[in-house]
């Protein structure tokens, strides 16, 4: 039975129904002597907490999408066939241009808001270059099947949920899709293409987006396997005019990350809620030794880049969370790369889907804006005002909030934490 499906959750409404049902009726009705009496009751009662708990757990993990299926939540899950050495550019020597085209079978996506907006598709890819397989979602903008587009080439962004997350999550919980629709009809947006690949690649920890050989080549796969695929499959721009990334906490991170490493396959990325250093995730696997933070924390890859990266950035965030680490990235940034920082107040939410919905709008009304175009300097002011924000916040859990591990947030945002004591907000 599905993690996320319908019929695990009508079970879970119905054992939740049954278990509230019994006390009432069996309490005062028990028979036998009082050691069994007793403990009959108090097995009543857990069952009742149990059944609680998991149906307040399977609505949670329903509305934002943390965990796709039984293996993620459990730990189980393994989606690295192999991890080879693939040195600095992330391709092992492969000449990916040359490599030839594969056809991928693709399928109707399930679960919530796969079947909206035009519908979700899904496949399984197998990373020729990163060793990763593993499924990948695409939405199709309005235009793409239109005859008047059927020579025209769509631009691409990647987007990335948070740690832990699904790749569903910009459709299923963000509802991306079902915003957009109306925008790229009305051309208040480009017909972008919406990709999302699983950054869930190893059970328990984040990858962190990085290479790390004999681990997980997650770069690659995000930034080389996956938009071959697309390419491969689809009318889409190449890289990296008409290609971007964007994402939400833990994908914030790898989003800006990605594009400033990668400006030769990115032209823009957006964050949403992000950090600069991989400690921000505790669980990063980025995070494990001081070279590896440094190699991915785009605050220092900027600083330290010969040739600042022709990509633009979005940042957006709020005090503590986000903002400081966009404001980071701003300070240092020398055109041709662009930096707008956002802030959002406390009254637009926390570290949720709450804050991160409403801004889908914003984001990809600036995404349209940036893609294809240059600027000169390293302040793009082409946005005005702040992304909008709701008030309150999701309920439940969502991906966690940024470790501050009693560090200020100014060695947060550089990159100087201590990574010893680093511990989530609670």
């Amino acid at each position: 039975m599905s993690l996320t499906g319908t019929p695990f959750l009508y079970t879970t409404i119905v054992l939740s129904a049954v278990a509230l049902f019994l006390p009432l009726v069996l309490w005062s009705r028990m028979r036998g002597p009082r050691p069994l009496r007793a403990a009959a009751r108090v097995l009543m009662l857990l069952f009742a907490q149990g059944t609680a708990v998991t149906l307040v757990f399977v609505l949670v993990n329903n509305q934002n999408n943390l965990y796709d299926n039984w293996a993620d939540l459990l730990g189980t899950g393994d989606h690295v066939q192999q991890a080879a050495d693939l040195g600095r550019d992330g391709t092992g020597g492969i000449a990916v241009k040359r490599l030839p085209k594969v056809r991928q079978t693709f399928t109707e996506a399930q679960g919530p808001g796969m079947r909206t907006a035009g519908g979700v598709r899904v496949t399984q890819l197998r990373g020729r270059v990163s060793g990763v397989n593993a499924e990948v979602y695409v939405w199709l903008p309005p235009q793409y099947d239109d005859p008047a587009y059927r020579h025209r080439k769509f631009p691409v962004v990647e987007v990335l949920p948070g740690y832990p997350g699904s790749a569903k999550a910009w459709f299923g919980s963000l509802k991306a899709h079902e915003q957009l629709l109306p925008l790229m009809r009305s051309g208040r947006v480009a017909p972008f293409i919406l990709v999302a690949p699983r950054t869930n690649l190893l059970a328990g920890v984040d990858t962190g987006c990085a290479n790390i050989p004999g681990q997980v080549n997650a770069d690659t796969w995000l930034s080389i396997d996956v938009p071959k695929m697309v390419t491969d499959n689809f009318r889409a721009e190449p890289a990296p005019r008409g290609w971007a990334v964007a994402g939400y906490s833990a994908g914030a991170h790898c989003a800006v990350k990605l594009a400033v490493a990668h400006p030769d396959r990115y032209r823009a990325a957006v964050s949403m809620s992000g950090y600069n250093d991989p400690i921000g995730e505790r669980n990063s696997l980025a995070a494990q030794t001081p070279a590896l933070r440094a190699a991915n924390n785009p605050y220092l890859m900027l600083r330290k880049a010969s040739t600042p990266p022709p990509v633009a950035l979005y940042l957006s965030g709020q005090s503590g969370d986000g903002y400081q680490a966009g404001l980071a990235l701003e300070a240092v940034a020398k055109a041709p790369t662009t930096v707008r920082v956002v802030f959002l107040p406390r009254s637009a939410g926390g570290h949720t889907m709450a804050l991160w919905r409403p801004q889908v709008d914003t984001v990809f009304r600036w995404l349209t804006l940036q893609m294809g175009e240059s600027r000169a300097k390293g302040h793009d002011t082409s946005v005005a005002g702040t992304a909008p924000g709701t008030p309150g916040t999701a309920p439940g859990a969502t991906p966690r909030s940024p470790s501050t591990g009693g560090s200020t947030r100014a060695a947060l945002a550089s990159g100087t934490a201590s990574r010893a004591g680093a511990a989530r907000k609670p």
